[in-house]
C-alpha cells in the first residue's frame, strides 16, 4: 500500500516533463501505464545510452511504470489506446501527455467516450508553439544573468529546470483535478505551457517586479550569491567549497568560526553598512570575500570541514558527478532513498525512489522501468478484457507488440 495505490494514469509522453510527472506519481503508488509506438517513441534512444544503444535516460525516467507497445499509426491501435484511457473505474480516466493532443487524442474526442475524463497536456507555449527547456530559458533571460561577470555571452544552464518544475507541477495539478472530480464528478482538460512555468518562476522570484518597480534588471554576479553573502573558495590543499551565510545566525557563526569579526567590522564601518542585513553583506561582497579568501587559502580542507561543521555553517564541497555517483554515501544504499536496481538491458546500479518520507507509509524501493511493451498482454486482458484469441490476432497483425 502506498499513498496513491489504486489510482491509474495513462501516459503518452516523450523527453522530460511528462515522463517525470508520471514517474513521480508511479513512485507514490499510482499505476502509470505508458503507451508507445512499436519500436519505441521519440525518446526511446535518448542519451545517455549503453554500448548496446539502450537508453539509461529512458530507463531512469520510466521507473515503476507499465508499458504497452501499440501501432499508433493504425486505426485499431489508436482505438485500443482510446479504450485504455477511457476505461471505466472511479480511479481511472486520467490521461497525461505532452504529445500533440489532436484528432483521436484530443480532449473533445476522448471525453465523448468518458465525460469525466481528466486530461493533462504539457505544451510548449500558450500560443501553441514548440518550446524546449533551452529555448524557454533563453526567453526568460536567465542565460544573461548566469556565468562570469566579465562575459556578455549567454550561458545555457545544463539543468533542465523548467522541465523538472513542469513535471512536479503537472503531478500536483493532476492530483488536484482528481480530487475535484471526486468532489463534483466533473472531469476537465488542463493545459500547462512549459514557457508559462518559467515565466511564473521569473515572477515569483522577483525578477519581473524588480524591473517594473526599481527600473533595474538583474546582472551577472559570477559565483556570488545574489542579495546575500555566498561564494566559492579554494582551500590550501586545492579543494573548492561553496560557503553561504544568509541568516543572522549563519553570519554570526561564520565570524565566530573564522575569528575575522574585527577585520570585517572595519569594512562595515568604512562602508557605512550594517552587516546584520544580508543586502549590505552583498554590497560589500568583494571586500568580505577577499578577507575570507585569504583566511581559507591558508587552511587545509579537513580543518575547514571540521570547523565549519562545528559551527553549523552552510557550506559544501564541490564534487564531480563521478565523485557523487561512486564515492558519496548520500548517493548510495546508505541513503534509504536509493536501492540497487537490476534494470533489464542496462545493468545494476543505485536508483532513487521517492525523496519524501511518510510517517505512516513505508517508503518503497525504486522499481525498474519496464521493457518496451512488457505489460501489453496483461493490460489487454485485465483492463480491456480481451480474450486470448483476440490478443493473439492483434499480435499476428502487428497491432501490438
Amino acid at each position: 500500500m502506498n499513498l496513491l495505490t489504486g489510482l491509474r494514469i495513462v501516459e503518452g509522453s516523450a523527453f522530460i516533463a511528462a515522463p517525470m510527472c508520471g514517474m513521480t506519481l508511479a513512485q507514490l503508488g499510482a499505476d502509470v501505464i505508458r503507451f508507445d509506438q512499436i519500436g519505441g517513441g521519440l525518446d526511446y534512444r535518448r542519451w545517455p545510452v549503453t554500448s548496446a544503444n539502450n537508453s539509461i535516460y529512458w530507463a531512469d525516467m520510466n521507473k515503476g511504470k507499465r508499458s504497452i507497445a501499440v501501432d499508433l499509426r493504425s486505426d485499431e491501435g489508436r482505438e485500443l489506446v482510446t479504450e485504455l484511457i477511457c476505461v471505466n473505474g472511479e480511479n481511472a480516466g486520467i490521461f497525461s501527455t505532452n504529445l500533440p493532443a489532436r484528432g483521436w487524442l484530443s480532449y473533445e474526442t476522448l471525453s465523448g467516450k468518458r465525460p469525466d475524463l481528466i486530461q493533462h497536456e504539457i505544451v510548449g507555449d500558450r500560443h501553441g508553439g514548440v518550446a524546449l527547456d533551452y529555448t524557454v530559458n533563453a526567453k526568460v533571460g536567465f542565460p544573461f544573468i548566469t556565468g562570469p561577470q566579465d562575459d556578455e555571452r549567454p550561458v545555457n544552464h545544463v539543468l533542465p529546470a523548467w522541465d523538472i518544475a513542469a513535471a512536479y507541477l503537472s503531478a500536483t495539478t493532476i492530483l488536484a483535478a482528481e480530487r475535484h472530480r471526486r468532489l463534483t464528478g466533473k472531469g476537465q482538460k488542463i493545459k500547462l505551457a512549459l514557457a508559462d512555468v518559467a515565466l511564473a518562476a521569473a515572477g515569483h522570484l522577483g525578477l519581473v517586479g524588480e524591473v517594473h518597480v526599481n527600473g533595474e534588471q538583474r546582472t551577472r554576479h559570477g559565483n556570488y550569491l545574489y542579495g546575500a553573502f555566498g561564494r566559492d573558495f579554494v582551500t590550501h590543499d586545492g579543494v573548492r567549497i561553496m560557503l553561504i551565510a544568509i541568516t543572522p545566525k549563519q553570519w554570526r557563526g561564520l565570524l565566530e568560526a573564522t575569528g575575522l569579526g574585527d577585520e570585517i567590522a572595519v569594512v562595515e564601518r568604512r562602508r557605512g553598512l550594517d552587516f546584520s542585513r544580508e543586502g549590505d553583506r552583498f554590497h560589500a561582497r568583494e571586500e568580505i570575500c577577499g578577507i575570507l579568501e585569504e583566511w581559507i587559502q591558508k587552511k587545509p580542507f579537513q580543518d575547514i570541514s571540521d570547523l565549519f561543521d562545528r559551527y553549523g555553517l552552510c557550506w559544501e564541497k564541490y564534487q564531480s558527478v563521478a565523485d557523487l555517483a561512486l564515492r558519496d554515501p548520500d548517493c548510495s544504499e546508505d541513503n534509504p532513498m536509493f536501492s540497487l536496481v537490476d534494470q533489464p538491458d542496462i545493468g545494476t546500479y543505485p536508483v532513487p525512489g521517492p525523496p519524501m518520507n511518510s510517517s505512516i507509509i513505508e517508503r518503497l524501493p525504486a522499481e525498474p522501468a519496464p521493457r518496451l511493451g512488457q505489460h501489453t498482454d496483461e493490460i489487454l486482458s485485465d483492463l480491456l478484457k480481451l480474450g486470448s484469441s483476440q490478443i493473439g490476432s492483434l499480435y499476428d497483425r502487428g497491432i501490438v507488440a
